[in-house]
């Protein structure tokens, strides 16, 4: 069975953020690991060489493909800021609705700039996918 490309390093994410040529994208970055830190209670380490993640949880798929993944995390992107929410929840779409300027993709919530969303519904969605993904898979 394929084995996931995507797994925790010892990379520093201090290194990664500082890297973040624009100054604005930096700081976003910045307030996005404050406040998955906070939902989750867990330092940030970086996934790969470009995901910045934040607890983990084992899956398991009804194929038997099994693997582990961060609870919540996000990566610097060309054009955007891509937050991985990949639990959803029943409140997800109505968060959705009151977030802002953003793109939805399957489990992948896309944003050019914290200030086109409102802070308070981005914090709802994290910790709402935190608190359903805890619930549905063992965390570690």
């Amino acid at each position: 069975m394929a084995e996931n490309k995507t797994k925790p390093t010892e990379a520093s994410v201090e290194t990664y953020l500082a890297a973040i040529e624009d100054e604005g994208r930096r700081t976003d970055c910045e307030t996005l690991t404050k406040l998955m830190t906070k939902a989750t209670g867990q330092p940030p380490k970086m996934w790969g060489a470009s995901i910045v993640g934040f607890g983990r949880y084992r899956y398991k798929y009804d194929s038997g493909r099994e693997g582990e993944s961060c609870l919540i995390g996000f990566a610097s992107r060309k054009g955007d800021i891509s937050v991985y929410l990949m639990a959803d929840f029943c409140e997800r779409d109505a968060l959705l609705a009151k977030l802002g300027k953003h793109k939805m993709g399957k489990g992948c919530l896309h944003l050019r700039r914290l200030a086109d969303v409102d802070a308070e519904v981005l914090e709802q969605l994290v910790a709402g996918a935190v608190a359903e993904t805890q619930q549905r898979h063992a965390t570690t």
